[in-house]
């Protein structure tokens, strides 16, 4: 696996899932007793026209592939997660017939809004 193979990965099993998992939820919330919460979001999602509820999805969308996006900023470490002069760095490895370090260009961000 390289950088590019793991980004396409990470839009797949993580944000286009928690997108849809979100809509799902809100399309009909699960378990015998759902969460209040969820239930009063669901009714609202629901009592929208379809127009509406695209534009709500794509907020949804948008929402996490900003937080994803974020979160590979932290990964390439281009957003800082300390306080100070002195700052450590964080290496994704990928450990398979050989080991890759999947963020030593830090574009995993820039990756991520190519695919």
């Amino acid at each position: 696996m390289n950088s590019e193979e793991f980004v396409k990965v990470v839009r797949l099993v993580v944000s286009d899932a928690a997108a849809a998992d979100v809509v799902s939820v809100l399309h009909s919330p699960p378990g015998r007793k759902p969460a209040k919460e969820l239930v009063e979001l669901s009714r609202f999602y629901n009592n929208q026209n379809n127009d509406d509820k695209q534009c709500i999805e794509q907020i949804i969308k948008k929402s996490v592939e900003e937080a994803v996006f974020g979160f590979l900023c932290v990964l390439d470490g281009v957003r800082a997660i300390e306080d100070g002069d002195q700052k450590g760095s964080i290496s994704l490895l990928y450990e398979g017939e050989t080991t890759v370090k999947l963020n030593a260009d830090g574009d995993l961000h820039d990756l991520y809004n190519r695919a």
